[in-house]
């Protein structure tokens, strides 16, 4: 059946670079994934779901089978904007198919695993591969501005609770089970304006400010280190200020902090270090604030979220982590690589918030994920879609 499987998907190839050509040349921002979902709920349709819908916030959800248990197969459908045109090669909205590869924005982040699930729902339908579950496959939207905040929904408000979940986020067909997490912070500072010509009289907000992003530039050097995820960072990314004129002293400023969470390392654990910096930093006044997502979707429903999103590991023993290693072997015909995410996906709601258990493949290479010249090989559209469908095919077993 494994063999069956793998060569149904190369029956199918065409398709699937249908599919992500199609998509590509949608462009779908976050918050602005309207049209793209609903090409992909007309082909859900077409592809004969035994259920498809749109949900309030926006998220394109396709069903097939009745089965008591549910098992989840996630992309998001949203990418960041191309960024300089200058640094493509071609038009990032007008998909190339050439040298084994699909060239476009969203190629590999994450369209790509979008277009295979949809050739996965239709060889699970076609070779009657699944009698125990319901499965889903859920096309989500505003990961890129905030990563877990459609799962968040989809659990809590649309009721859908799985008991695995397949995220399909480009992993170079390697298995991945876990990333670090991430949080977003700001630092503000006070300072007193005053005519720049005299700045004695004054407190310039921009040396208080300047003073913490020194002292967390240090911080950085001695965060924890995980031997499976890695270190944790923290990195100043934005700074603002304020004041009168240019010819004046700022009264205020802040500083925008990216923080990557190792396994340890906590929200509570995250702001008492930057705290601490503050104080090495001689500005013991600096307050501290953990951001709140809370942009419209594409349909105006609003959701607000902190932007806190935890760390998550599956573990290496996990049952559902050992079937998936057998389903790729006996596709595929070669071992997988089991490895994580260098960046964050919605397994940040999925596992860190609700802990139900993820597991990752997909796709294309994420180095290449929000570069110019995006592309994904078609093989590994091809082999995705197998590797879905032979891992329904053995938890049925």
């Amino acid at each position: 059946m494994y063999h069956e499987i793998l060569e149904k998907a190369r029956e199918y190839e065409a398709e699937s670079i249908r599919y992500l050509t199609d998509m590509i040349r949608i462009p779908a921002f976050s918050t602005k994934e309207k049209e793209l979902a609903e090409y992909i709920l007309q082909e859900m349709k077409k592809a004969g779901f035994d259920e498809a819908f749109i949900d309030p916030l926006g998220n394109v959800i396709g069903k097939i089978g009745s089965g008591k248990n549910i098992i989840a197969f996630d992309a998001h459908i949203d990418t960041v904007y191309p960024g300089d045109l200058s640094l493509w090669d071609f038009n990032p909205f007008e998909p190339q198919v050439k040298e084994g590869m699909i060239w476009g924005r969203g190629a590999v982040d994450q369209e790509g695993g979008m277009a295979s699930m949809l050739t996965a729902a239709r060889i699970i339908k076609e070779l009657n591969l699944n009698s125990k579950f319901s499965i889903y496959f859920t096309g989500t939207v505003m990961e890129e501005d905030c990563d877990g905040l459609c799962w968040q929904y989809i659990i809590r408000e649309d009721k859908i609770v799985p008991e695995l979940v397949v995220l399909t986020e480009p992993t170079n067909m390697n298995i991945y089970r876990g990333h670090r997490g991430r949080m977003e912070m700001q630092v503000f500072v006070q300072g007193r304006s005053c005519h720049a010509s005299a700045p004695e009289r004054g407190v310039n907000a921009i040396y208080k400010i300047s003073r913490i992003a020194l002292e967390i530039e240090k911080l950085n050097e001695h965060l924890r280190y995980d031997d499976f995820l890695g270190k944790g960072t923290i990195a100043a990314t934005e700074v603002h200020f304020s004041g009168p004129s240019q010819c004046a002293i700022p009264d205020s400023a802040y500083l925008h902090l990216d923080r990557r969470l190792t396994q340890g390392e906590n929200k509570e654990i995250a702001v008492e270090e930057v705290k601490e910096a503050c104080h090495l930093a001689g500005e013991s006044d600096a307050r501290i604030q953990v951001l709140t997502y809370n942009e419209p979707s594409y349909t105006g429903l609003v959701y607000p979220t902190e932007k806190y999103y935890p760390t998550w590991v599956t573990p290496a023993d996990s049952p559902y982590l050992k079937i998936a290693e057998r389903a790729y072997s006996q596709t595929l015909g070669r071992k997988p690589v089991i490895d994580k995410w260098t960046f964050s996906t919605n397994g940040v709601a999925i596992a860190g918030m609700h802990h139900i258990p993820c597991i990752g493949l997909g796709p294309g290479n994420e180095v290449y994920a929000h570069a110019p010249n995006e592309a994904t090989p078609v093989i590994h559209l091809t082999e995705a879609a197998a590797f879905y469908a032979a891992l329904i095919y053995a938890l049925n077993q």
